[in-house]
């Protein structure tokens, strides 16, 4: 990049030095403004410096003045006294109040923003002038910088652990006052949170079992409870089914008609009115159904990028999904779906929850419980996931159980990154394709 073209970036010196002069002045300003920029929005690489230094001072509580801000600065080598101290003076004298600080980070944002896209359009524009790949991989690549770019985020640039150290205090001081509330996105299901503490942001779940277990239905009721209780945006990617089947489940599920009444349609006027209460409800949350058949990560992701307030995210199944790539073999072509799929959880910061068939091992086993080696295609899969759910109903296998254990259902929590692993028996009521918390909803290791 030529001198002549630097000149030319969108950058106010008014506006750096009336923000660190705000700060000198009123120190408590930095809670503010810390919210609103970091150190890399600063042009000037001696501003980024001063309020690293800042940044750091209020970090091991201590007053920020120009006296103990030119000692820290000379003690990490970055400022001469004698002269650093004349240009700290004149940034404390260069406002007399810090009442429009926040005003003047966001100048400071702006620009840094505006620098920020005209750097991202140059990536863009040598990369479409190299015509390397293909234009769809092209397209998006430049939809994803603009995504993180929009919000806030910036892939290129390392985060300090003050930083992070900060933002973790932050959330720690949320969940000891709001408690359950602030923790991670409630399944609705009791022993399941109590074992995972809710879904974590960028979280990719897994929830695999064999065919007719339930797996579809369990991740349904899991994002029926989401967009129910939260009231955030949940999308739902049905691969297998169309979207008109799946509502006809989440109807059952939350009318608890039978699912067979209302495939035929023989409903009694008790059966209507409890499908009309469902509905109203399930028509006042956001839920978004995709059901194109062999989408692509890349598909998906483009789609998403575009929902507001977006909390969850349920795709029916992983096996179904194609891959962006040309790959010869069908387990690395699940192993790069996998891998996509946590790296599309980790930018959209979201729990996706993802199903996947099994393969026939529980089949062949006398205890027909599944483990991680049941997971069909790739153990990338197991690798890639945070958190991985079997499904398991003695039923299934054993048409003799009794009325009880038919009702049970084991959901297996077999691989928890952030925690603890444990089973928790839950609730099955097959004609209403619904499980529900029971009074045995505890884990057990």
């Amino acid at each position: 990049m030529n001198e002549d073209f630097s000149r030319k970036l969108p950058f106010s010196l008014i506006a750096e030095q009336s923000l660190l002069g705000s700060i000198l002045f009123d120190p408590e300003t930095l809670n503010e403004v810390a919210e609103i920029i970091t150190a890399d929005d600063f042009y000037l690489s001696e501003h980024t410096q001063i309020y690293s230094a800042m940044h750091e001072l209020f970090l091991i509580n201590k007053e920020i003045d120009v006296v103990t801000l030119v000692d820290m600065l000379v003690t990490q080598g970055l400022y001469d006294k004698s002269g650093g101290e004349d240009y700290i003076r004149s940034l404390y004298r260069s406002v007399s109040n810090a009442l429009n600080a926040k005003d003047y980070a966001a100048i400071v944002k702006n620009k840094s923003v505006l620098r920020s896209l005209i750097g991202v359009c140059s990536d863009i524009s040598e990369k479409a002038y190299s015509e390397e790949g293909s234009t769809e991989e092209l397209v998006n690549y430049a939809e994803s910088l603009i995504f993180d770019l929009a919000q806030g985020r910036d892939t290129k640039s390392f985060r300090h652990i003050r930083e992070v150290i900060g933002s973790v205090y932050d959330n720690l001081h949320t969940m000891e006052t709001e408690g359950e509330s602030a923790q991670g996105t409630k399944t609705g299901f009791s022993g399941i949170d109590g074992v995972l503490a809710g879904m974590g942001n960028s979280d990719l779940i897994l929830v695999g079992a064999r065919p007719g277990m339930g797996k579809t239905s369990f991740c349904l009721n899991i994002g029926t409870n989401v967009a129910l209780q939260t009231g955030k945006t949940v999308c739902i990617f049905s691969l297998e089914m169309s979207a008109e089947q799946l509502v006809t489940r989440v109807i059952s599920s939350e009318a608890m008609v039978d699912s067979y009444a209302l495939r035929t349609g023989k409903l009694d006027k008790k059966q209507w009115d409890d499908i009309a209460n469902a509905t109203t409800r399930l028509a006042g949350c956001n839920m978004l159904i995709d059901d194109t058949a062999g989408i692509t990560v890349t598909g998906m992701k483009s789609k998403l990028r575009r929902v507001q307030n977006l909390g969850l995210v349920v795709i029916d199944y992983l096996q179904l999904m194609q891959s962006d790539k040309r790959i010869d073999s069908r387990v690395n072509e699940v192993a790069d779906i996998s891998r996509n799929l946590k790296l599309m959880a980790k930018e959209l910061n979201v729990p996706i929850i993802c199903c996947s068939q099994l393969s026939r091992g529980p089949e062949q086993r006398t205890d027909k419980r599944p483990m991680l080696s049941d997971l069909r295609e790739s153990g990338s899969i197991e690798q890639d996931a945070d958190t991985v759910i079997f499904l398991y109903r003695s039923e299934y296998y054993d048409s003799e159980a009794n009325d009880e254990e038919g009702n049970i259902a084991e959901v297996i929590i077999a691989k928890n990154r952030h925690g603890s692993t444990g089973n928790v028996k839950v609730g099955w009521i097959g004609r209403y394709t619904k499980f529900r918390s029971i009074a045995t909803d505890v884990a057990e290791p």
